[in-house]
C-alpha cells in the first residue's frame, strides 16, 4: 500500500514538472482579487422518516445559509489564493424528533423526554492553495467529492474534512489526485474533528480515454479502519435517431482492519476476525431525447457487506457510495444481489425547461443477516424500495438556479433484516434552495 502511495505522488511531482501542450491554468490568472467569487446557497431543508414496526419516527426541519467564499490566483509562476467555506443554520419548529443528520444535538433529551437539538449553529473554515501551471495543493477545511472518501451533501449542510489535496491535470485528459485528511465533521456535528478521524490517505486517477469512453481509480486508506479501491469504466454508444446506449462498470473493494469490525452492519464472525467486502455493479441507461431508462444489477461478495460513514469513528465519508443502486437504501447487505429499473422524464419536452421527474423500482435478495454477536440468523432475506423524486430549477430571471426538490422513499425489508439495517421506512425529502452570487 505505502509503495502506491508513493508511486502516485511521484507522478505528481513529476507531472507538475512536464511540458504539455495545452495551457496552463496558472499563466492565465488574472489575480487575487479579479478572479475572486464569493456565494451563499440559502437552503431549506425537510427530512421526515415514519419507521414502521414499533420504531420511533425521526423528522428534522431547518434553514441555513451555506458560504462559499474563494479568491482568485496570484500572478506568476506559483500562485497562492485562500478562502472560507462555512454554515450557520436555524432550526425550524420544534424538532423533538430530529435525527437523519440534519441537526447537531447536546446529547439525550430533555426534561420531557424529547430529543434536545441545538437552536442554531455555525460551523466552517478556512484553507489556503498554491498552483503551479496546472497542480494545485490545496490545505485546510474541504468538501471531497472522491469515491472513496466523499462528503455527504445530502443533508441540510455538508461534510467537511480538514486536510492537504494536490490535484494535477498537467497530462492532457488525465487527473491525479493525492492527499491527506486529518479530520472529518459530519453534517450533524459541531466539533471540526467530531468523527475523531486519526489520518486517511487518498490517492486516484481519472482518465478520459476519448469522448466515448471515460476511466477512473480511487484508493484510500484509512488508518486502524480499512483500505479501500474503486474503480469506474463508463462508455456511451451513439445510436440511430439521437439516442445513445451508457454502459457503467463500477466497483469497491474493502478490507477492514481489525479495530474497526465493531462498526460493520453485518458481519459474520468474531469480532477480532478479518473482514472484507466486494461490490460491483453494472448499468446500461438509454436515452432518447427527454426520456432516460436504466437497468442495473449490483452484487456483493465477501464476509461482510459494504458498510460506510459508520458512526462517528470509521471517517471514510457518508457520501461514498458510487454505486447504482442507492437511495434510501444501498443495497449493499451480506452477499446481497440487487436489480434497479429507473425511469427519469426532462419535462423541457413539454415547455417546462427545469423539470423532471425520476421514477425507480429497486429489490435485493439473498441477504446474510446476523444477530447482535456476528452469528448469521438467515441467508435468504430481502428488501425492496420505490422511489420517486420531482425537481424543478428556475431558468431565468432574479431567481434563477433556485430550485425545489420532492423526494419519497417506500422501503421494506423482511422480518429477518429488520435490525440489521434501515428497517421499513416510508422517507420524505424536501429541498428548497436558493443560491446568491455575491461577487
Amino acid at each position: 500500500m505505502l509503495k502506491a502511495q508513493q508511486l502516485t505522488l511521484a507522478v505528481l511531482v513529476n507531472a507538475a514538472l512536464i511540458s504539455t501542450a495545452f495551457a496552463s491554468e496558472q499563466s492565465e490568472s488574472k489575480g487575487f482579487v479579479e478572479d475572486a467569487e464569493g456565494s451563499v446557497l440559502f437552503r431549506t431543508g425537510y427530512l421526515h422518516r415514519d419507521k414502521k414496526n414499533g420504531v420511533d419516527d425521526t423528522s428534522s426541519f431547518a434553514q441555513t445559509a451555506i458560504v462559499n467564499l474563494d479568491s482568485g490566483f496570484t500572478k506568476g509562476t506559483v500562485g497562492f489564493a485562500a478562502g472560507i467555506i462555512g454554515d450557520a443554520s436555524i432550526k425550524l419548529g420544534e424538532n423533538a424528533h430530529t435525527g437523519n443528520d440534519m441537526i447537531p444535538t447536546h446529547g439525550g433529551k430533555d426534561a420531557n423526554g424529547k430529543v434536545d437539538a441545538y437552536d442554531h449553529w455555525a460551523r466552517g473554515g478556512a484553507y489556503v492553495k498554491a498552483r503551479i501551471s496546472n497542480t494545485t495543493a490545496t490545505y485546510g477545511t474541504q468538501l471531497l467529492d472522491i469515491p472513496v472518501l466523499a462528503s455527504n451533501t445530502a443533508r441540510l449542510v455538508p461534510e467537511y474534512y480538514t486536510g492537504v489535496l494536490v490535484e494535477s491535470n498537467e497530462i492532457n485528459n488525465l487527473n491525479l489526485i493525492a492527499g491527506k485528511f486529518t479530520e472529518n465533521q459530519l453534517s450533524n456535528q459541531i466539533n471540526s474533528d467530531g468523527a475523531k478521524l486519526d489520518r486517511a490517505i487518498v490517492w486516484g486517477a481519472k482518465y478520459k480515454a476519448n469522448d466515448q469512453l471515460n476511466l477512473a481509480y480511487y484508493g484510500t486508506d484509512i488508518k486502524d479502519r480499512l483500505d479501500r479501491h474503486y474503480i469506474n469504466a463508463n462508455f456511451t454508444q451513439g445510436l440511430a435517431d439521437k439516442s445513445s446506449l451508457t454502459y457503467d462498470l463500477s466497483a469497491y473493494h474493502t478490507k477492514w482492519d481489525k479495530a474497526a469490525n465493531q462498526y460493520l452492519y453485518s458481519q459474520i464472525g468474531e469480532s477480532n476476525d478479518s473482514f472484507d467486502n466486494s461490490i460491483a455493479a453494472l448499468s446500461t441507461t438509454y436515452n432518447r431525447g427527454p426520456h432516460n431508462v436504466m437497468v442495473a444489477y449490483q452484487q456483493n461478495f465477501g464476509n461482510t457487506g459494504y458498510d460506510y460513514g459508520l458512526g462517528t469513528n470509521v471517517g471514510d465519508g457518508k457520501q461514498s457510495i458510487y454505486m447504482p443502486n442507492s437511495y434510501l437504501s444501498d443495497f449493499i447487505g451480506n452477499d446481497e444481489k440487487s436489480v434497479q429499473l429507473q425511469y427519469t422524464y426532462d419535462f423541457g419536452a413539454l415547455n417546462v425547461p427545469g423539470l423532471s421527474w425520476t421514477s425507480a423500482f429497486v429489490y435485493g435478495w439473498d441477504i446474510k443477516a446476523t444477530n447482535n454477536a456476528g452469528t448469521m440468523i438467515s441467508d435468504n432475506e430481502e428488501e425492496r424500495e420505490f422511489f420517486n423524486q420531482v425537481k424543478y430549477t428556475v431558468q431565468s430571471g432574479f431567481a434563477k438556479d433556485a430550485s425545489l426538490r420532492l423526494r419519497h422513499s417506500y422501503y421494506r425489508a423482511s422480518n429477518n433484516y429488520q435490525n440489521n439495517y434501515i428497517g421499513d421506512t416510508n422517507e420524505w425529502r424536501i429541498w428548497l434552495d436558493i443560491p446568491v452570487k455575491l461577487f
